[in-house]
């Protein structure tokens, strides 16, 4: 049924799809989606991977590379890896300097970034809808946020089948305002930062809209920035001093239990800059949180719109913010771009990409420890990237996880140890991905480690636990 149901989304009008040959292995490492030059050229992909042992870091613009002819939308901001699935998001299908038309909706595999499904809208009727953010609630469904509400994208059928009642924009043909942003899913609820309405509460079950959590609780006339899920369960939401867009951020943090929806207001001290806000043009803004140590991330300045200097980190048992990074005193130059800013999940270790000006198109990626210290820096060959998101791939994020456990350099492929989490009681299998069997094992623990066997040959492999499953690449 899936199949068929595959086969109808290829030939619908409004997509495009590509069948997928054999090409290059991109699961090592992590992808770094690009706004690019707009007025010239449609957004881009590129690939780092940072401990490559021959010191080839860098593979540029992958996506065309992989699937001659065809290539993204506008102004991409937004990259997801949901079930071994890449969805990109862009504002716009067509960059006015383009030649091709992408989409603003673009799926790709994880692991050889070549495409199978795109679509020019996002609303059917051709209404305004630019795209925002995308997140995975489970193998059949998806939630991408644009400037006009939430919509549901059914995974199975590849198509926006529903925009969530109750998360429209009261302006349908305004773009930056009133517009969605940002979504966490966690405890069966996704979580979306609405411009005018603060934070939406959606229950993920129902696809219904349950509640509203107006940042008025934090100051009178207060907007939303945008919302992160921190390691220690609860949600941490980026406040902005208006609605309108205007850049402004207020000077604290909301905390919000995402099982009670009880919030707490986290004032901060004058000499932190709050996070920096994004709404005026929207990225999905520099306030991120580490998923190895109990720890906020973000970038403020005097002026929210080009908050490019100042780097803090905040814990969540201290509650206290420090600068780890002041790019003013960088004897070279360099300062953050945008929000291209996030904690790698596994390492913790914290890549952004930095540049000089924004006429100058001389960009790195620089690696640091958790607490802003550099550890490498990787230069670019020379183009105006104007680069987004990180994306890294899955760790973890429907229970199962895979730790790095022995030398990048065989083959590519780095995981031997598989961590699986909340399957207590169930039975874990590791297949080929030609269906064999390959080992068994009844997981005895809310947290457990399977070692697979010397006698496993490296290649990649299947391991599902529950309902849940994830591709794995294995190495000798």
């Amino acid at each position: 049924m899936r199949d068929i149901r595959f086969l109808a989304a290829i030939i619908a009008a409004v997509a495009t799809s590509v069948v997928a040959t054999a090409g290059n292995d991109y699961s090592q490492g992590f992808y770094v989606v690009n706004e690019d030059w707009y007025g010239h050229q449609n957004s881009t992909i590129n690939h780092l991977d940072p401990d490559n042992a021959s010191g080839d870091y860098w593979s540029y613009r992958v996506f065309q590379a992989e699937n001659p002819g065809c290539e993204l939308g506008c102004t991409a901001q937004y990259g997801a890896i949901h079930h071994g699935l890449m969805y990109i998001i862009s504002k716009q299908a067509k960059d006015p300097g383009a030649t091709i038309t992408g989409g603003r909706i673009t799926v790709a595999d994880a692991t050889t970034m070549q495409m199978v499904y795109q679509s020019e809208c996002i609303d059917a009727s051709g209404a305004v809808c630019d795209g925002r953010a995308f997140v995975g609630i489970d193998e059949h469904k998806g939630y991408i946020s644009t400037s006009n509400g939430v919509w549901v994208f059914d995974i199975d059928a590849m198509q926006v089948v529903s925009q969530i009642e109750g998360t429209a924009n009261p302006d349908a043909s305004a773009l930056y305002q009133g517009q969605c942003g940002s979504m966490v899913y966690t405890d069966g609820r996704v979580f979306v930062a609405h411009q005018s309405k603060g934070l939406l509460v959606i229950d993920a079950a129902s696809d219904a809209l349950i509640a509203e959590l107006a940042m008025d609780r934090v100051a009178d006339g207060a907007g939303i920035g945008s919302v992160v899920k921190a390691r220690d369960g609860m949600l941490y939401v980026s406040v902005a001093a208006d609605t309108q867009g205007l850049g402004d951020a207020y000077r604290a943090l909301l905390r919000v239990n995402p099982v009670t929806l009880d919030t707490e207001v986290l004032a901060l001290p004058d000499d932190v800059y709050p996070p920096a806000n994004s709404w005026y043009a929207w990225t999905p803004d520099g306030f991120c949180a580490s998923a190895t140590d109990d720890a906020l991330y973000w970038n403020g300045g005097e002026n929210s719109w080009f908050a490019q200097s100042k780097i803090y980190r905040y814990d969540l048992a201290t509650k206290e913010a420090r600068l780890i990074v002041d790019f003013d005193n960088d004897a070279d130059g360099w300062m953050l771009y945008g929000c291209s800013m996030r904690p790698h999940p596994v390492s913790g270790e914290l890549y952004m990409s930095l540049f000089h000006g924004f006429s100058d198109p001389t960009y790195i990626m620089r690696r640091c420890s958790p607490d802003g210290a550099t550890i490498k820096d990787y230069p670019m060959i020379s183009n105006y990237w104007f680069p987004s998101l990180p994306v890294f791939h899955e760790t973890g994020s429907s229970g199962i996880a895979v730790a790095p456990e022995c030398s990048v350099q065989a083959i590519g492929l780095m995981y031997r140890v598989i961590r699986i989490s909340g399957h207590a009681g169930e039975a874990m299998t590791l297949r080929s991905l030609s269906g064999a069997v390959i080992a068994e094992a009844l997981i005895d623990d809310d947290v457990y480690d399977y070692a697979i066997g010397d006698d496993v040959a490296a290649g990649i492999y299947i391991v599902t636990a529950g309902n849940q499953s994830r591709k794995i690449a294995l190495c000798r």
